[in-house]
């Protein structure tokens, strides 16, 4: 008998069909040079704390992002949440050095910590000092992570990128997204990527996404109402506020979401690209409710001189006319990047004892079948 797979199930392994033609990875880092890397923090402590967040770095150009930025442009849906040094991103359409994401309380210390790394890399100017308004997104663990713990550090962001590499990228409870909850299963980081092939020749895009936003009966999969079919395999346990089998009232979560392609864009570009993620987690059941920060940036790894200082350079631009394919494969491969991070996540236990469950395989392949919508596959 051959061994057993250990591959992480990811939702096409389950037989979930979507739209487009995946990378051979179908992640982020199809995109030529992009590496991730995550630090992944869980531990129990006393008194029914627990540890259950982390860091995610998203390198655009891998190791060389800070000395050659990328063309970038970003988008809030909704703006309740953060991204920090989007405003420079804005003024001077580059993107210069990661994007990190980690929970809603640490985004100062590994903000300060990408600074650091930086300085520590080497080669700053003159005065010993480098110049940098580092990007670094969040959203809310608070419900399964101890967040007002302080409990991610300088080191464990300086982890997550001097570990990120290419190739598979891990999905589900690691990095920034441990602790996360996403249309009240148990979310995280998702990624996915598209093919892109017209007259202007063929392109990559890759999208990466840290889910913790929506409720459970708008969840959609593959265009099937499923959060309204999977109400009584759901637990979430709440054991001091006794909510068992119910959800706290009303959403809280969000969504940050990284695109990135290998096409010639420009900044207002990217923009546009940034945008057309939204309609990838309508897709999926999201409203972007009031409580929700709902916030996205694309890069462009073409043009690699573009962030050179000195004389004017020239730079290649794809035709806005020629846009409408990777605007698809943004809203497909957003799309398939939450359902994977659903998907690879499992039941988690953590502060005080709140349970979140994973999405249930079994019955969600179950609701996709009733509606047509299951691409049988031999599960032995």
């Amino acid at each position: 008998m051959a061994n057993a797979d250990t591959r992480p199930v990811r939702a096409r392994d389950l037989g979930i069909p979507f739209d487009g033609k995946p990378g051979p990875l179908n992640a982020i880092t199809d995109v030529a040079g992009v590496t991730v890397g995550h630090t992944t923090l869980i531990e129990d402590l006393d008194n029914g704390r627990a540890v259950r967040t982390g860091v995610t770095a998203i390198l655009p150009r891998g190791r060389a992002s800070f000395d050659k930025p990328v063309f970038a442009g970003g988008f809030a849906l909704n703006g309740n949440g953060e991204m920090t040094g989007t405003i420079w991103v804005e003024e001077s359409g580059m993107l210069e050095g990661p994007v990190m994401i980690t929970n809603t309380h640490s985004v100062g210390v590994v903000r300060d910590a990408v600074i650091q790394w930086r300085v520590n890399l080497g080669g700053a100017d003159d005065t010993g000092y480098w110049w940098s308004l580092p990007v670094v997104a969040e959203t809310w663990d608070g419900y399964l992570n101890d967040i007002n713990g302080f409990h991610v550090r300088a080191e464990h962001a300086f982890s997550a990128l001097d570990g990120a590499v290419a190739g598979p990228v891990a999905e589900g409870s690691v990095g920034g997204g441990t602790g996360m909850i996403c249309h009240e299963f148990k979310g995280g980081i998702g990624t996915a990527s598209r093919v892109i092939t017209g007259s202007d020749g063929s392109f990559m895009l890759g999208v990466l996404v840290q889910a913790n936003y929506g409720v459970r009966d708008l969840l959609r999969i593959a265009g099937v109402p499923v959060g309204q079919f999977l109400r009584e395999q759901l637990v979430y346990t709440d054991p001091a506020l006794a909510l068992n089998g119910q959800s706290p009232p009303g959403e809280t979560g969000s969504i940050i979401i990284v695109v990135a392609t290998d096409a010639p864009l420009l900044p207002h570009q990217l923009k546009r690209i940034a945008r057309r993620a939204s309609m990838g987690i309508a897709r999926n059941g999201s409203v972007a409710s009031n409580g929700s920060g709902d916030i996205f940036i694309a890069f462009s790894t073409a043009n690699a001189d573009a962030g050179q200082s000195g004389p004017a350079t020239s730079v290649t631009m794809m035709s806005n006319d020629n846009m409408s394919g990777l605007f698809q494969a943004t809203v497909e491969a957003t799309e398939e990047a939450v359902i994977n991070a659903m998907v690879t996540a499992r039941d988690m236990t953590g502060n005080r004892g709140h349970l979140v469950k994973a999405l249930p395989h079994a019955e969600l392949r179950e609701v996709l079948r009733r509606y047509g919508r299951l691409i049988e596959q031999d599960q032995d």
